[in-house]
């Protein structure tokens, strides 16, 4: 139906959009997520400051206040005593403590000069060192120390505080691993009541969109912070991880991975490694407590009490910071304070495991829907559609976003869209462009450059194959061209030929004529084709006086060149044939070659009716159907006569000349002495109609002295065979 270059260049756009979306590269990857990031920006969570989470921050303004970092152990055990008094439900510790204090008042002796240092270490001895109060201090409080697992340096096992029931598939197969972990001093490890991992699994492009709730150990199972932190606040003692194939999920026996953690009492969706892609609020100061106001008592009574207390750090030279989706800089342990909030509010931020299936689906059906459309409706119609088709996608994906969490891809289904719609253009227009080169090149050899260039440009007017039209078809022949060519070696004949139809065809295409062929010497040609022409008639029968004005002018020429070169020259004359009626025209021919030409009886009839103006006498005759459609054109009845081939006899006219000479009295008056001519002649007073006829030949146009000449040497024979 549509040309093979078509489906190529569709198919082949989509294809690799196709392809693009399956194999999900890292720069696609980007691209999404950096739609989602704008998703973010513009509908950020609001933050709700009843959610039971705040962060101590180790700020500037704290550290002006109690000194550099690293604070004191004693400073630490300080400030946990402090929340605990507030009544925080969990205190959880965004660093990891792996060294001994370096600021413990036996390691500061150990730097004091020789002289001092041993009166010093004995005063000392027996005060408990600063690990030991701080440890003494987690002991007593619900705490979480972070560590970080590591597949580099020192690794530490880690205790593990924590149960981890499964259901399903083995969860450690889905979560990054690692071989080992930095870890707290033992002595914390010990006295804290659960260990949190501290790792960030950041996206290409270091932006944090995910934070994971599970990381794997060796072979065990480790938690996050957040997720200590909340398993801590309440008091649970037991992860349940839930994979792919447990009771109530549908995974068809594929291990596809993890796809909910319950913590205590709540329940948390995941994807498939175990993370939680996080719905980000803007940074509120209402979520951070400054840590010197928690040492110094000034912290409200209410911002702890109930609460999970996450301590780190925001001060600019502590560069514990990270980049989110709405935020370029924040403090790490507000990505932590996020995420419980996010688990906590019920928030369901997730790219379903379905997503990218159905959006191929969505992208393949969009642009079949389009490949099929282009060729059959206007360019401008499909690009309208397909700028509907993007908004839908878009107004689609943001409301999937905003109303149910869900982070649905537009860009591959647009880019889909687009991308067919650009390719099935450009082959369409080339294809367009070819079939108007084509139109070119094959009618400029039979019509006008005009009338070549409006069919390139409208194509559709042009019937492939044969259709019926009510045609004017013209015949040109030249006289005794037999004698004429017997006098000319080959050479000459061409060079006389070509000078010939030449000239008549530039006469025939300026008058809108479409050439059908060349017979020899012979011209055929017609008018209503391919092009709609309402004066067929009129504009063949005025280039069959042009045609005949060409000739004098020709004749001229040549008798010209042949006085200068010393020859005789007998005038060439030449005869034309018009006739007007329904014809079967278009390209006829055969598998192998085709020609866009005429067929049908009325041109055959044109053919004899320009065999007949030799024995009229007579350079054009037409037929009556002719003379009918050009009414205001200066016609005589000739005669009627049988044709060749024809059952009935043929009622044939004379042209004789333009729409300015019908107009003229000249041409009343003829018209009158040509009908008493016909009607002498046709009563049988032969001496009347031989007066007439020389009357006649002496005074009508030249066109047409021929013709009574040859009339009046009719009627004097006549005469004769009456007198004898």
């Amino acid at each position: 139906m549509w040309s093979r270059l078509y489906w190529l260049s569709v198919a082949t756009p989509l294809a690799a959009v196709l392809a693009l979306m399956a194999l999900n590269p890292g720069p696609l990857v980007d691209l999404r997520n950096g739609l989602f990031d704008l998703y973010q920006r513009a509908a950020p969570r609001i933050y709700d400051p009843e959610l039971p989470v705040r962060v101590v921050d180790i700020d500037d303004a704290s550290l002006a206040r109690i000194g550099q970092w690293p604070w004191s152990r004693a400073v630490l055990a300080d400030m946990v005593g402090k929340l605990k008094e507030g009544g925080a439900a969990a205190i959880g510790f965004d660093m990891v403590f792996a060294e001994p204090d370096r600021l413990d008042p036996l390691s500061v002796a150990g730097l004091l000069p020789p002289a001092v240092r041993p009166a010093v270490e004995a005063a000392l001895q027996g005060e408990p060192g600063n690990d030991t109060r701080f440890a003494a201090a987690l002991r007593e409080t619900p705490t979480v120390l972070g560590a970080v697992l590591s597949d580099e340096g020192a690794a530490r096992a880690l205790p593990a505080k924590w149960g981890m029931a499964q259901a399903g598939d083995d969860a450690s197969r889905f979560v990054p691993r690692f071989a080992g972990a930095v870890a707290p001093l033992p002595e914390l490890t010990a006295a804290a009541r659960g260990i949190g991992a501290l790792n960030w699994l950041p996206d290409r492009d270091q932006v944090v969109r995910r934070v994971p709730l599970l990381l794997g150990l060796g072979g065990a199972l480790v938690p996050s912070l957040s997720a200590e932190a909340l398993r801590i606040a309440q008091d649970a003692s037991t992860y349940v991880v839930r994979g792919s194939n447990a009771s109530g999920e549908t995974a068809f026996g594929t291990a596809s991975g993890i796809t909910g953690l319950k913590i205590g009492a709540l329940e948390v969706p995941t994807d498939p490694k175990g993370e939680i892609r996080v719905r980000y609020s803007a940074t509120d100061p209402r979520r951070f407590l400054p840590a010197h106001a928690v040492l110094d008592g000034t912290a409200p009574a209410g911002e702890i009490e109930g609460r999970i207390i996450l301590i780190g750090a925001s001060a600019a030279g502590l560069k514990d910071t990270r980049a989110t989706p709405i935020d370029p800089a924040v403090p790490g342990v507000e990505i932590q304070a996020q995420a419980i909030e996010h688990m906590v509010s019920g928030a369901h931020l997730v790219r379903p495991d379905w997503a990218r299936g159905g959006e191929m689906l969505l992208t393949a059906a969009l642009c079949l829907t389009l490949i099929l459309a282009l060729p059959r409706v206007p360019a401008l119609a499909a690009g309208l559609w397909g700028l509907v088709v993007l908004g839908l996608l878009g107004a689609g994906s943001w409301l999937a976003f905003t109303r149910a969490d869900l982070l649905l891809d537009p860009l591959g289904p647009a880019s889909g869209v687009v991308a067919v719609y650009m390719f099935g253009v450009l082959a369409l227009y080339r294809e367009e462009q070819q079939q108007k080169q084509w139109v070119r090149q094959i009618f400029s050899r039979f019509v006008s450059p005009q009338v070549a260039e409006r069919l390139a440009e409208h194509p559709e007017r042009l019937v492939l194959g044969g259709e019926t039209r009510r045609l004017t078809v013209l015949f040109s022949d030249l006289r005794d061209f037999t004698t004429l060519s017997e006098s000319m070696d080959a050479q000459a004949l061409t060079r006389f030929m070509n000078g010939y139809l030449t000239p008549m065809t530039r006469v025939v295409l300026a008058h809108g004529g479409t050439i059908d062929k060349y017979i020899g010497d012979a011209i055929m040609a017609f008018w209503n084709a391919p092009m709609d022409d309402p004066e067929h008639a009129r504009k063949a029968s005025l280039c069959a006086l042009a045609m005949v004005e060409e000739l004098k002018r020709l004749n001229a020429e040549w008798a010209a060149t042949a006085t200068a070169a010393g020859r005789s020259f007998a005038p060439v004359r030449a005869g034309v044939g018009l006739a007007t009626g329904d014809c079967c025209v278009g390209n006829l021919g055969s598998d192998l070659r085709l020609e866009y030409s005429a067929l049908g009886d009325d041109v055959n009839l044109a053919s004899r009716i320009e065999g007949a103006t030799k024995g009229f006498g007579a350079d054009i005759l037409v037929s009556e159907a002719t003379r009918a459609e050009a009414p205001d054109l200066p016609f005589l009845e000739a005669d009627v006569v049988p044709l060749k081939g024809k059952a009935r006899a043929s009622r044939l006219f004379l042209l004789a000349g333009d729409a300015a000479f019908a107009a003229a009295p000249a041409f009343k008056a003829l018209a009158e002495r040509h009908a008493a001519f016909l009607a002498a002649q046709a009563a049988g007073d032969m001496a009347a109609a031989l007066a007439a006829a020389q009357a006649l030949a002496a005074d009508a146009p030249p066109a047409l002295q021929r013709y009574y000449l040859q009339k009046a040497e009719h009627c004097r024979a006549g005469l004769a065979r009456t007198e004898a």
